[in-house]
């Protein structure tokens, strides 16, 4: 997933597509039990969403030079990276399986300050347990971005990777979770029509977090010795 970086396509038809999503039958079963969301469509109003029942968020205030109403940007689940699936390394089998994660629903808010868009955007998805999972704690590796697309390119704009601690107890057959970015910002286009082209997307980024461990893993060089000063006898 990375950048979250795609195909552009024209904005009337980026906005009504639906996201596909490919589970496992254990899983589908799992879910049916599950409160239903919005996963793979457009999210609600820019504003009062109920998604943020204490949001803290402003109402979008006016920008010299800008359009009354600015548009908040659609949020949604990136395709290729709508499922997380976690396994012992270089086991790929089904009965390996030790969690599989999903979105349930996305949504946001905007604020303008200044000559920044603020974007608040909430998650909640699912860690089911897998046939080879059982209790213990994982890191949901999440990531938003929002990025500028057209009929010719792609543009990241601002992009970034959150790890949500999950803790399944002990005979929990799924776990939900969720997480709500505050201060998402970035400037705003000139002209600000501009902004139909931005779109918000969430999604799981296993790669990303793993190189961030490793980074974190890797042992810091030694300093260098300074050589020893010959003495003038």
């Amino acid at each position: 997933m990375g950048e979250m970086s795609g195909g552009g396509m024209p904005s009337d038809i980026r906005r009504n597509r639906l996201s596909s999503y490919a589970v496992l039958p254990w899983l589908a079963l799992a879910l049916a039990g599950c409160s239903s969301g919005s996963v793979g469509t457009p999210a609600g109003p820019a504003n009062g969403s109920s998604f943020f029942a204490t949001s803290s968020a402003k109402s979008p205030q006016a920008v010299a030079g800008a359009q009354p109403d600015v548009n908040c940007p659609v949020v949604e689940v990136r395709q290729g990276a709508s499922t997380l699936t976690i396994s012992p390394s270089g086991d790929t089998s089904t009965m390996s399986l030790k969690y599989q994660g999903s979105f349930v629903r996305a949504a946001r808010e905007c604020a303008v300050a200044g000559d920044n868009m603020v974007m608040k955007i909430g998650v909640e998805g699912r860690i089911i347990v897998g046939p080879g999972g059982g209790p213990g704690q994982i890191d949901v590796p999440l990531r938003i971005a929002v990025v500028q697309e057209t009929a010719s390119n792609t543009t990241p704009i601002v992009t970034k990777l959150i790890r949500v601690p999950v803790t399944v107890g002990a005979g929990q057959g799924n776990v939900p979770f969720s997480h709500v970015e505050e201060g998402l910002s970035f400037p705003l286009p000139n002209p600000t029509t501009a902004l139909d082209d931005y779109m918000a997307y969430v999604g799981f980024d296993p790669l990303a977090a793993q190189t961030q461990d490793q980074q974190k893993e890797r042992p810091k060089p030694k300093p260098k010795k300074k050589p020893a000063q010959a003495s003038n006898g």
